[in-house]
């Protein structure tokens, strides 16, 4: 078998000032052919697990492009088209393949393209014929259009919220894909639409129990080849946004609609139990302050994640630690490229005065001025995500004059991911009495044990965070909350 792979993501916050060209890509992952690290990154698990799962087989792994750019705002329109080009130039010279199994987001929006993903995919399939297998892995936080949904013989999702399952999904997807190339399987999809936007964290429940039904049917039910639930990304004003349900079937299309209409419908009927409890700043901090001594709280700040694609410069929950006289804080991190530059002027040791933060966008907080002496500096930071390296770049730690505050400034945007984020800078974390970090639930499984107390915060509104009051174009108007009820009578997703 010839086996062509390849993987082009981000994640689009269309509401971001924040547009990614070639360098958003070239500054967190491009790999062409055959370079792409032995550890993947969040979408491009299908490339390396291909490579084991070819190597094994016997068959030839033909490896296009890998790039991923951390969320933003749009995609230059020429940035897309040059990646895309570059990857379908791949696939043409890599013909006849039996194969195209792809790493994909699902939510890039580029200048002039609503749905990347499925102008992709289309031009894939008109180059490799009705007959090829087409496939690839997606992130639940993304758009399952009609246009992907044509193209692709059948998708894998993320399950986990926080994403800690990226390579197992791609174990699944290269299954599936085994078992179709040698004729034991004929995967078929089956898509139902639940009318709805909703935040799914699968740390805590409805959404815990509804993930661990959706691996026991995988388990029990031998026509399922896998499920996967859709959350959609709020933040990208698109047609088809949305939380969609995928049912794989083994040719049971029928079997898989009233699967996928089942589980969408009880998704349906929690909408609005699935997010975590959100406190504001003052609350947060107030209640962070009281904790007993022992491990870190961890104070959440949910809504600037630059993991949805804001730059993760925001300072209201500073300034309220600040404005309070918070002791035991490491805030983690706060961008700001030229406040980086300014503390490796300076050096080590240095006390400076600076200005940093809030600068990308209103509702963010006032930057911070103060006098900082500059501890630690780090040249091409990194900590880990799973089996992942995470670059967040040359990053400076700073104490603030007269607090026991210190902050982690970084030029590379990245979410909080693990505790490594500290220990890069030199800060033991379990030092501290208040850890502050930027994200929205991918930070949950490996910092909830080293953790007292886990705070969501929501500071300021840097994210569109409510889809009811979010001033969206584009976005469809019949799914809750923009409608209070789509279905009506619930026993109409029945039908």
């Amino acid at each position: 078998m010839r086996v062509f792979t390849a993987a082009l993501a981000t994640e689009t916050n269309t509401f971001s000032p924040i547009f990614i060209d070639r360098r958003g890509f070239e500054d967190s992952l491009y790999a062409p052919p055959g370079q792409h690290p032995e550890t993947p990154t969040l979408c491009t698990a299908p490339v390396t697990v291909g490579r084991r799962v070819c190597r094994e087989k016997g068959w030839t792994l033909i490896e296009g492009t890998a790039a991923w750019a951390d969320p933003a705002g749009l995609v230059s329109r020429a940035t897309y088209e040059g990646l895309r080009d570059e990857i379908l130039g791949q696939l043409e010279a890599a013909l006849p393949v039996d194969a195209v199994v792809l790493g994909l987001h699902g939510a890039m929006v580029a200048a002039g393209y609503d749905d990347p993903e499925g102008d992709l995919l289309t031009r894939i399939r008109e180059i490799v014929g009705p007959e090829v297998l087409v496939c690839a892995e997606l992130d639940p936080h993304s758009h399952l259009t009609a246009k992907r949904v044509a193209a692709a013989d059948f998708f894998t999702v993320f399950k986990e919220f926080p994403h800690t399952d990226f390579v197992d999904r791609a174990e699944d997807l290269w299954r599936i894909a085994v078992d179709a190339l040698e004729g034991r399987v004929r995967p078929v999809m089956s898509v139902f639409d639940c009318r709805m936007i909703d935040v799914f964290p699968t740390s805590r429940e409805p959404m815990r129990g509804f993930v661990d039904r959706m691996m026991a049917i995988e388990r029990d039910d031998p026509l399922v080849l896998s499920l996967s639930a859709i959350h959609g990304f709020m933040a990208g004003d698109v047609p088809e946004m949305g939380t969609k349900m995928i049912a794989v079937t083994d040719g049971a299309p029928e079997h898989g609609a009233a699967l996928a209409r089942r589980l969408g419908m009880e998704l349906y009927g929690n909408r609005g139990r699935h997010v975590m409890p959100i406190l504001d700043e003052s609350e947060a901090v107030a209640q962070a302050m009281a904790a007993p001594a022992g491990r870190p709280v961890v104070i959440a700040d949910v809504w600037d994640n630059p993991g949805g694609g804001t730059a993760g410069d925001a300072t209201v929950l500073l300034g309220e630690l600040m404005a309070r006289g918070a002791e035991g804080v490491a805030v983690g991190t706060i961008w700001d490229p030229m406040a980086v530059r300014l503390c490796f002027v300076a050096g080590e040791g240095a006390t400076i005065p600076l200005r940093f933060g809030a600068k990308s966008a209103p509702f963010t907080g006032t930057p911070i001025d103060a006098t900082v002496e500059v501890v630690r500096l780090v040249a091409g930071a990194e900590m880990r995500f799973g089996e992942s390296l995470v670059p967040f770049g040359d990053s400076a730690r700073v104490r603030l004059d007269g607090t026991d505050i210190e902050v982690i400034l970084n030029s590379v945007r990245a979410q909080s991911f693990d505790p490594s984020l500290f220990n890069a800078l030199g800060i033991d974390p379990l030092e501290k009495k208040i850890l502050v970090i930027k994200s929205t639930n991918h930070f949950y499984a490996a910092f909830a044990p080293i953790a007292s107390e886990v705070i969501y915060c929501s500071a300021g509104r840097p994210y569109p965070n409510d889809p009811a009051q979010t001033p969206y174009r584009k976005v469809r108007r019949d799914i809750w909350p923009i409608t209070a009820d789509p279905f009506g009578d619930p026993k109409r997703g029945e039908e």
